[in-house]
């Protein structure tokens, strides 16, 4: 169970199945009097965002000054993708807009990623991104929208949402899950606070408030716990796993949302109708075969990279015999044992390789010339592929070592 909790593509199978049903939740209560206007909608949705707060007794540590604002601004840009979002999901049906976000959004992900993000989605990740983005595409294809009316909203949400997807990233690369997420949550608090401002929007939230009845309230309540919930799983899979691998998962939402689409038009029609046609099944049915293989085989590549974790993964290969600690270590026995005459050898090989390295400890740790020579050598006995972020990794714990071992205060 602990395995599966660090398991990024595991994680957001079960947030998009989650949202999946907010969102055909949502697109009934868009129809309804008193929930309907997006202004009211949306800031609902970001008010309650505020909760995030509650996590701050579980770990959170204050991050560094450019971190949080980092983590503001992709909160507060998340609630205006949203805003686009929910514009587009109550202008068709619920399938439509899922079918432009299950294509545009992965590769908006992916396309900034590329720019912003240092580590790469592997040949295996990227086979099961592609299937799962050409099943996103298949569904698109496989509508009959208004795609004047309906594609503005949609592309601009794609691209907000996969902008912030990868600041996310960004942000938990930097430090942990918690504190990421609290000031990602203000930013977002603070983006809803800021629809006040506007006095005809501020007009509309409070009077559409009021009308709505309290059965209305209370089942939109529950369903933004719902997406709450989801959108949390969501964030804390992208601090796992690669963000573009996350949102090409979208298609699990698809998934959700075709089968209770289907189900509540065949069998409460008042609450939801849509349509579907012969050819729209067969695509349906083929677009979700292509997101069942993409996920079949990230998660298969995921298994073999520490459950698709790739901060788990990272983690390993700064504690293997490849890291930069441990190469030290190496480096040390091989000059000690080559070094003619320069230890005494009655203390064995052992005593003899920490002695020297003590001592040669000391002196690189005051001399940044010797230091910064030692470095490069370290670096030349690296096997290829080895990853810069288990360097830092290794070489804080070094650092940490040396001063420790010379009575200084950690920094």
């Amino acid at each position: 169970m602990f395995e599966l909790a660090k398991n990024g593509v595991a994680i957001a199978i079960v947030a998009h199945a989650l949202i999946g049903i907010s969102l055909v939740w949502d697109k009934v209560l868009l129809q309804s009097p008193g929930t309907r206007n997006l202004y009211s909608y949306t800031f609902w949705l970001g008010a309650i965002s505020v909760f995030g707060l509650l996590l701050i007794p579980f770990g959170y540590e204050s991050p560094p000054v450019a971190v949080i604002a980092l983590a503001f601004v992709a909160g507060f840009v998340h609630l205006v993708g949203i805003y686009f979002y929910y514009d587009a999901l109550k202008r068709g049906e619920a399938s439509e807009s899922l079918a432009v976000m299950g294509g545009f959004s992965p590769v908006a992900t992916g396309a900034i990623g590329y720019f912003l993000l240092s580590r790469q989605m592997s040949s295996g990740q990227l086979i099961g991104f592609a299937l799962m983005t050409g099943g996103g595409f298949v569904m698109f294809f496989s509508e009959n929208m208004h795609l004047k009316r309906l594609l503005p909203p949609m592309l601009l949400a794609s691209g907000l949402l996969g902008l912030v997807n990868v600041l996310g990233k960004l942000v938990y690369n930097r430090t942990d899950f918690v504190s990421g997420y609290v000031w990602f949550t203000i930013g977002t608090f603070v983006a809803a606070v800021g629809m006040l401002a506007r006095p005809s929007w501020r007009r509309q939230i409070f009077a559409e408030s009021g009308q709505a009845k309290p059965r209305s309230r209370f089942w939109y309540f529950v369903n933004r716990f719902i997406s709450g919930v989801g959108s949390f799983l969501v964030f804390y899979a992208i601090s796992l796993a690669h963000p573009a691998i996350v949102d090409s998962i979208m298609g699990v939402r698809y998934a959700i949302i075709f089968i209770a689409a289907y189900l509540l038009t065949r069998l409460r029609p008042d609450w939801l109708k849509e349509n579907f046609g012969g050819w729209q099944l067969v695509t349906k049915v083929a677009a979700t075969s292509l997101v069942a293989a993409g996920l079949v085989i990230v998660g298969l590549e995921g298994k073999g990279t520490g459950g698709g974790s790739p901060t788990a993964s990272m983690e390993s290969r700064a504690r293997s015999p490849h890291s930069l600690g441990e190469v030290r270590h190496q480096h040390d026995r091989n000059k000690a044992r080559d070094a003619p005459g320069d230890v005494d050898r009655d203390e064995g090989p052992e005593a003899d390789s920490d002695h020297t390295g003590e001592q040669r400890d000391d002196h690189l740790w005051r001399n940044p010339d010797g230091r910064a020579q030692r470095d490069h050598e370290q670096l030349a006995l690296l096997p290829p592929g080895t990853e810069l972020a288990s360097l830092r990794d290794a070489g804080l714990e070094l650092r940490a070592s040396l001063r420790a071992r010379l009575g200084e205060p950690a920094r």
